[in-house]
C-alpha cells in the first residue's frame, strides 16, 4: 500500500516550491483567468504546475531557469523533440507565404499523399483540427456509411472529450451520462470490457444495430492498461463477421508504434484509423483514413438530393492549415525514411530497464513497463508481488493499472521527478522521443531514484 506520510508530501512540495518560485506567481495569476488555473486537465498538479519558457531537443527551461529532460514531449506530439530543425525550417519558409490561404493547397495533398504511402487503411485521408475531431468524424461516418447507430468502445480507452466518448474512461463505466453529457447520447455508446473477445462477440450478437468499435490498438493510454496478444486480430474477425466497421484510434500510436501506426505494426488493418500529435509535426491538426468506400460518404455527388440527405458534411477553418502541412510532411517524411522510431524505442527500452534497476535498489514494489517509446510507472497500489510479464499477461487489472493510484501519490511523483530534472505525464508515465540520449536516461534514473528515496517507498 502507498504509505507516504503527510511530512513526506509536505517536504517534496516545500522543495519544488522554493524551486520554482517564478511558476508559483504565474499560477497565481492564472487561477483568476482559467478554470482551476489550468488549460488542459493533464497539467494540473499540486501545489501548482510547472510554467515552462522554451524547448529544445529532448530539453525544456521552466521560467526559473531550470533545465528538464522532458518526456511529456507536446503531449506525445513531438517524436521528432522539440524545435527539430528541419520541422523548424520548413514552418519558417511557409510562414513567409502565408499562413491560411482559405484554399487549397499543395502542401495538404503532399500530406495526404504521404499518409497513404505510409498507412494500410488509408484509401482515402481527411483532414481535421485534433483528435477530439478526428474520432468525432469517423464515428460519425460510420454511422451514415452502415445506417446504424451504435459504437462499442472499451472500458477505460480514450478517444477525445465529445460526448459520444466521454465517459468509461476515469469513470462512469456503467455508461451513465457524465455531468454536461445528455443520457441519450451515452445510451447510443456500448462500454466493453476491454481484451475479452468473448464480450464484444456477445455485444454485437446481441445487438444489431452498431456501426462501429472503435479501440486504441496497444491498449488504454498508449498500453497503459496493456490489450492482450492476439486481441486485435479476433476483434477484426468479429467485426467483418458482424458487418461492424472496426475503428482504430491512432492518436498516439500513429506514426510511433511503426512509420504506418499499430496497424502496420500488428499488421491488422482497421476499417478507419484515426489520428493527430505526430501528424501534424507540433502543430495543432489531426485526421481521419480509411476505406475508399467508407470515406465516400463525404464526397459532394452531382444528385442533389443525395447530399442532403446522406452526406456527411465536414468543415473546420483550420483543416490542413498550410503550416500544420508543412510540419506534418516533414515530420511524417523524417519518420518514413529514417531511423526514427527504433531510435526512439531503443532509449526507451534502456529508460524503464534503468528506472527498474532503481526500484529494486529502494526495494519498493513499484514497477516501470511499456513497449515501443512509452514507459508507465505501476505503483502497485495493494503491495502485491507482482513482475512486468504479470502486467501484460493480464493478472494485473486494469483498475490497478489506471485509476488505482492516489492522486497525492501522483503530484508527489511528478514533483519528485521535476525536482531531479525531468517532467513526465500524470498518467503517471511518459513518452520517448528519438533525439532523448544515454545522458538523458541517466538524469531521468537518477532523478526517479532521488525521488523513491523522497517518498520513502
Amino acid at each position: 500500500m502507498h504509505s507516504t506520510s503527510s511530512a513526506t508530501t509536505n517536504r517534496i512540495f516545500e522543495q519544488y516550491a522554493a524551486k520554482t518560485p517564478g511558476s508559483a506567481e504565474l499560477y497565481r495569476r492564472a487561477v483568476n483567468v482559467f478554470p482551476g488555473g489550468v488549460t488542459h486537465d493533464t497539467r494540473y498538479l499540486q501545489p501548482y504546475p510547472l510554467y515552462v519558457e522554451r524547448a529544445a531537443g529532448s530539453r525544456k527551461w521552466d521560467v526559473d531557469g531550470h533545465e528538464y529532460v522532458d518526456y511529456i514531449g507536446g503531449h506525445g506530439a513531438l517524436l521528432l523533440g522539440h524545435a527539430h530543425p528541419q520541422i523548424s525550417e520548413a514552418v519558417r519558409e511557409q510562414l513567409a507565404k502565408g499562413t491560411h490561404f482559405g484554399a487549397s493547397h499543395e502542401l495538404e495533398l503532399q500530406l495526404g499523399e504521404q499518409i497513404q504511402k505510409m498507412v494500410p487503411c488509408a484509401g482515402r485521408v481527411r483532414f481535421t483540427g485534433s483528435g477530439t475531431e478526428s474520432t468525432l468524424l469517423a464515428i460519425r461516418i460510420a454511422r451514415a456509411f452502415t445506417g446504424k447507430r451504435k459504437i462499442v468502445r472499451f472500458a477505460g480507452h480514450f478517444h477525445g472529450w465529445h460526448d459520444q466518448v466521454a465517459f468509461a474512461v476515469t469513470s462512469h463505466f456503467d455508461g451513465t451520462p457524465p455531468p454536461g453529457v445528455l443520457p441519450g447520447v451515452t445510451g447510443e455508446a456500448l462500454v466493453c470490457p476491454p481484451g475479452e473477445p468473448a464480450k464484444l462477440e456477445q455485444l454485437l450478437s446481441t445487438n444489431d444495430d452498431v456501426a462501429a468499435v472503435i479501440l486504441e490498438p496497444t491498449g488504454a493510454t498508449f498500453g497503459l492498461v496493456p490489450l492482450p496478444a492476439g486481441f486485435l486480430e479476433q476483434a477484426r474477425k468479429i467485426t467483418a463477421r458482424h458487418g461492424v466497421l472496426l475503428i482504430f484510434d491512432e492518436v498516439i500510436t500513429g506514426f510511433r508504434v511503426s512509420p504506418g501506426g499499430a496497424q502496420r505494426h500488428f499488421g491488422v488493418t482497421p476499417d478507419l484509423a484515426t489520428f493527430a500529435k505526430i501528424v501534424a509535426g507540433g502543430f495543432p491538426g489531426g485526421a481521419v483514413a480509411g476505406r475508399k468506400d467508407v470515406m465516400d460518404v463525404m464526397t459532394m455527388r452531382d444528385d442533389r438530393q443525395w447530399n442532403l440527405d446522406n452526406r456527411v458534411p465536414h468543415q473546420g477553418t483550420f483543416n490542413a492549415n498550410p503550416v500544420t502541412a508543412a510540419a506534418g510532411l516533414a515530420t511524417l517524411r523524417l519518420i518514413d525514411q529514417g531511423d526514427v522510431i527504433p531510435q526512439a524505442d531503443r532509449i526507451a527500452a534502456h529508460l524503464r530497464e534503468r528506472m527498474n534497476d532503481a526500484i529494486r535498489q529502494a526495494g519498493s514494489s513499484w514497477l516501470v513497463y511499456g513497449e515501443s517509446s512509452g514507459f508507465h510507472f505501476f505503483t502497485n497500489p495493494q503491495g502485491r508481488s507482482v513482475t512486468v510479464d504479470d502486467i501484460y499477461s493480464g493478472v494485473v487489472t486494469r483498475e490497478e493499472l489506471k485509476g488505482g493510484v492516489a492522486p497525492s501519490v501522483i503530484h508527489q511523483l511528478r514533483c519528485g521527478m521535476i525536482l531531479g530534472g525531468a517532467d513526465v505525464f500524470p498518467w503517471p508515465g511518459g513518452v520517448v522521443s528519438a533525439v532523448h540520449s544515454e545522458e538523458d536516461v541517466e538524469i531521468t534514473a537518477a532523478a526517479f531514484k532521488a525521488c523513491l528515496e523522497a517518498m520513502e517507498l
